[in-house]
C-alpha cells in the first residue's frame, strides 16, 4: 500500500506576485507553493531584509501548480526576489 505524502505548512504564509520582504528576524522556511507561472519565472530567497547577501536559496525556475519543500532556517529575515510572471505562497515559521 502506498501512503500519500502529507505536506504541513508553517504557521505564517504570504502570497505574492513580486519581490517583497516576508519576515524580519529569525525563522524557519517551510516551502513555496507556486500557483501559476509564466514560461521562465525565477525565485531567489535571501537571509536578509533586502536582496543582499547572504543568499538562502539561489535562483530556482519553478513550475506552476507545484509545491517546493525548502526546510531551511533564516537568521536576519526572509526576502524573496521574483522575476517574470509568478503567483506563489511562501510558508514559514517565525522563531520566538
Amino acid at each position: 500500500m502506498t501512503e500519500a505524502l502529507q505536506v504541513r505548512g508553517g504557521s505564517t504564509y504570504v502570497n505574492t506576485t513580486s519581490s517583497v520582504l516576508l519576515a524580519t528576524g529569525p525563522g524557519d522556511l517551510i516551502g513555496i507553493f507556486v500557483a501559476s507561472a509564466s514560461a521562465t519565472p525565477t525565485i531567489k530567497l535571501w537571509d536578509q531584509t533586502s536582496a543582499a547577501a547572504p543568499v538562502l536559496i539561489d535562483t530556482l525556475t519553478p513550475v506552476g501548480g507545484s509545491w517546493y519543500s525548502m526546510p531551511f532556517s533564516f537568521t536576519n529575515g526572509l526576502y524573496i526576489t521574483i522575476s517574470g510572471t509568478l503567483d506563489c505562497t511562501v510558508s514559514f515559521n517565525r522563531s520566538a
